[in-house]
């Protein structure tokens, strides 16, 4: 079975597996875990922050940001198609009590003066914008990189209203390996960065927030709150060590591979593909077949690959640490077969 519906299903390494053996722990709750403060240590290192907090998940981290920047009450502008709005529940009205309100943007991409013009007045009627969501790279656009450019706009019309920008960095490491530009450079344009450990770098489980030091300690409270504080963390903490530290740059070998699934299946009559290559993420519209996309993985699953709908007629295949240039060879093969 050659599984591409995410970078997620990736398996530990060696070097992760012997380092969550071999960890040296404490009670992170007491913030004595000698291996977790390593790993937010590093978290803060490589995104120019003055900290960095453990989280559980990607969601619970960009909840964390949402809870610790907002009161209930406020809106918070994001890209229609964020993440933050599509898939995590509705948590953030849930748990926050705030109201998310969507700017349809390109390629993940929001205008920034369509951003500003967002920006609530004051006015009784109104909510208050309380934060800016942004997403990069952007899932839902096809792992697409947003523009530097872009996203220094926003910051700065950002700062001049007084609002904060949380980024939803979830795949931020495949952005800057793609692009050549720092993680501290995409990390400055916004005040506070939300990764995950657990799905191109590898590691098992969790991710990362990081702030200001002010912002860290108030966002550990609500991690508390939300029945995320752990004990002797360093046993997960350790691999995702070794992820920001060993598997960063390797990242280019699944674009490499995105790029070569793209091409193959690009080929095959009847399949358009339909977003610009730009990370790990490959969108295949099927429709041209006379299938819809379910139907499409029925037939895929019976040929051992595994993708994921994206749309009545959109499937998603996703390059990782576990998928080798052979096994998209061979992907692009069964497609031809079960075709």
């Amino acid at each position: 079975m050659i599984d591409l519906r995410s970078d997620t299903v990736t398996k530990p390494t060696r070097a992760m597996r012997e380092a969550a053996f071999e960890a040296e722990v404490g009670d992170d709750v007491y913030e004595e875990d000698p291996t977790v403060k390593k790993l937010e240590n590093r978290a803060a290192e490589l995104t120019g922050k003055e900290a960095a907090l453990f989280v559980t998940s990607g969601t619970q981290g960009n909840q964390i940001s949402v809870l610790t920047h907002c009161q209930p009450g406020d809106e918070v502008l994001m890209e229609a198609n964020a993440h933050l709005f599509l898939y995590e529940g509705a948590s953030m009205s849930a748990l926050a009590g705030v109201q998310p309100r969507t700017l349809q943007g390109t390629r993940g991409a929001m205008n920034p003066h369509e951003v500003k013009a967002a920006i609530r007045p004051d006015d009784i009627h109104f909510p208050e914008t309380g934060l800016i969501c942004l997403e990069n790279s952007h899932n839902k656009a096809g792992g697409a990189i947003l523009p530097l450019e872009n996203m220094q706009d926003i910051h700065q019309l950002a700062q001049e209203s007084g609002i904060p920008v949380h980024l939803d960095g979830a795949r931020l490491f495949n952005a800057s390996v793609a692009s050549g530009i720092p993680v501290k450079t995409y990390a400055e344009q916004t005040d506070t960065i939300q990764f995950c450990l657990s799905k191109g770098l590898g590691a098992p489980v969790g991710s990362i927030i990081a702030g200001s030091e002010d912002f860290i300690q108030k966002a550990r409270k609500w991690r508390k709150r939300l029945g995320g504080g752990l004990r002797q963390v360093g046993i997960i903490a350790a691999p995702g060590l070794v992820a920001l530290n060993e598997m960063v740059d390797r990242l280019a070998e699944d674009h490499e591979h995105a790029q070569q699934l793209a091409e193959g299946l690009g080929n095959i009559e009847g399949l358009e593909i339909e977003n610009n290559v730009d990370t790990n993420i490959i969108l295949v519209n099927v429709e041209g077949r006379g299938k819809t996309s379910h139907e499409f993985l029925e037939e895929l699953k019976s040929e051992d690959v595994l993708a994921v709908a994206f749309g009545p007629h959109t499937v998603r295949f996703v390059t990782h640490y576990d998928v080798s240039r052979e096994d998209i060879d061979r992907v692009i093969d069964r497609v031809n077969q079960c075709l």
